[in-house]
């Protein structure tokens, strides 16, 4: 599907460089047919000489050369940046942002045009290939937009579609942010490993082997993963002794909470970033 495309990364750092190796490295789009820009020469050398894609230091030069362009930059220069190229997009290329915040109404509204926006917010895990990422869609996408962008960030992981734009800030409280919440679980599983008597080294490696063959035995099995907690109890035994202490604790009720509070942390965000997009682009509420 993206073989023959002429994809443009405007920004080449941790995100988009992850992504630019998704697709070499999967075969997913030919490198000599990827081309990314960024203000600094040097990450851009070894981009280069690593994936052997096309670097420049011009915006305008990708827009120009690209049929699907993917704004990899940070959210408070995403509008400046999407202004310095307005005059090269049209309705012939595909536009895609991964600015955190942002929203396609507030893109468009900032460029003032009819184009082809995507909207996607994948998550850190991007950089070891296993990322959840959200896709939503603009009013003007043609057919197969929407694959395309799937085409794309499926070379990183995995991607939902997402009909309601609103639900992006849902998708940062639960994916977005949650890759912070395991880490923390895992760091406290290797705690208590250790206070058990295991090494440190042992034990942060077991925790982290078991968190991901429960994922992976999850997207697997496709049980739901109640059925999944109910193989691993047995009648009087160890892990339904640690689910009562989890339970105890209140583990869901905090998890809950965290994500419905990361989610309205998202709109909190996403309301400053759009009036300081708009503010940037000349614009005011």
């Amino acid at each position: 599907m993206l073989q023959n495309k002429k994809i443009g990364f405007i920004g080449s750092g941790n995100m988009g460089e992850a992504l630019i190796s998704g697709l070499v490295m999967s075969k997913a789009a030919n490198p000599e047919n990827i081309i990314c820009s960024d203000v600094r020469k040097e990450p851009l050398k070894e981009i280069q000489e690593k994936y052997g894609v096309i670097t420049t230091t011009n915006n305008m030069e990708v827009v120009e050369r690209s049929e699907i362009i993917i704004y990899a930059t940070k959210p408070q220069i995403l509008g400046k940046v999407l202004k310095q190229t307005a005059s090269a997009l049209d309705r012939s290329k595909l536009v895609i942002s991964i600015a955190a915040g942002v929203p396609l109404a507030a893109i468009a509204s900032g460029l003032g045009k009819e184009l082809r926006l995507i909207r996607v917010m994948p998550n850190i895990c991007a950089f070891v290939k296993a990322s959840a990422t959200a896709i939503a869609a603009g009013q003007y996408v043609q057919e197969g937009d929407i694959e395309l962008a799937k085409a794309i960030f499926d070379s990183v992981g995995i991607s939902v579609f997402i009909e309601e734009n609103v639900l992006m800030d849902a998708f940062t409280g639960l994916s977005g942010s949650g890759p912070a919440y395991i880490f923390m679980i895992v760091d406290a599983m290797a705690d208590a490993g250790v206070k058990m008597g295991l090494s440190r080294k042992d034990s942060l490696l077991l925790s982290s082997q078991t968190i991901l063959g429960a994922a992976k035995m999850l997207l697997e099995s496709k049980e739901h993963p109640g059925q999944l907690k109910d193989r691993v109890t047995s009648p009087g035994g160890t892990a339904i002794a640690g689910i009562h202490t989890l339970e105890a604790g209140g583990l869901r009720t905090t998890i809950i909470n965290a994500i419905e509070s990361a989610t309205n942390r998202s709109m909190e965000l996403g309301k400053i970033m759009i009036q300081n997009f708009e503010n940037n682009n000349g614009k005011s509420n």
